[in-house]
């Protein structure tokens, strides 16, 4: 697929502290392989073949890692962060982001399908497409329902809510970089007060599989045990190749 992605591996992973001390979060380990590769080896499936992967906090581990991608047969550049720059700021400097593209967090078990979300993208009248899943958030409480003169009209004990949360994958078009500044620490949520106050269109791609991020160490062993339990289901290709 003729498409670039932007792999961001540039963060500190502090919620992630100690392990993040030694191993930058992308290379933790899941299934016996850092979650980064289980990500490009996903990309690769779907056909995307040109990669630029954003690193700072012990990026030569990820370069070392990594290398330059032939073995899963796809062409890896590194854009080094020489200061923390966000989840949108290094795309600014980023050469050759001349077509629309995908950008992704470095550090997400999903099995979301790439090639469909960046389809829908390009069929999509919006420069922005946001991956979405519905999260469902517990409340502790007893949540009341008030009308305008706060006479109580409901009750809820104890409710889950569901929230379409960004995945943090995105379908991105060039023109998008213009409202990114130079030099500056700028992230996703920086990005989208900037579009909403422009009125520019954005646009949602609502995902209803198997979406975690392994920021804390609840979701990290989480995610390795969904990985243990189903790993074809987030790497097709080598179910195929135990099946041949």
């Amino acid at each position: 697929m003729d498409a670039k992605v932007v792999i961001q591996a540039g963060g500190k992973g502090s919620r992630l502290y100690p392990y993040t001390k030694v191993l930058p979060k992308p290379l933790m380990p899941v299934g016996g392989m850092p979650i980064l590769e289980i990500v490009i080896r996903q990309l690769a499936w779907h056909g995307f073949r040109d990669l630029v992967i954003t690193i700072g906090h012990l990026g030569d581990m990820i370069r070392w890692c990594c290398g330059d991608g032939s073995r899963w047969g796809v062409r890896i550049r590194y854009y080094p962060e020489e200061q923390p720059l966000g989840t949108i700021g290094p795309l600014k400097r980023i050469e050759g982001l001349d077509k629309p593209f995908l950008v992704m967090n470095g550090d997400l078990l999903t099995d979301l399908d790439f090639a469909d979300l960046y389809r829908h993208h390009l069929a999509s009248s919006a420069p922005l497409t946001i991956a979405t899943y519905r999260k469902p958030v517990n409340i502790s409480l007893g949540v009341l329902e008030t009308d305008a003169d706060h006479r109580v009209v409901g009750f809820q004990e104890k409710p889950t809510l569901h929230f379409p949360c960004s995945m943090g994958v995105y379908g991105m078009n060039p023109e998008l970089i213009e409202y990114i500044p130079e030099g500056k620490l700028f992230g996703f949520d920086d990005l989208m007060y900037a579009l909403l106050a422009r009125g520019v269109e954005v646009r949602s791609y609502p995902f209803h599989g198997t979406w975690m991020d392994i920021g804390r160490p609840e979701d990290f062993q989480q995610a390795c045990e969904i990985f243990e339990s189903r790993p074809d289901l987030f790497l097709p290709e080598a179910s195929l190749r135990q099946a041949g």
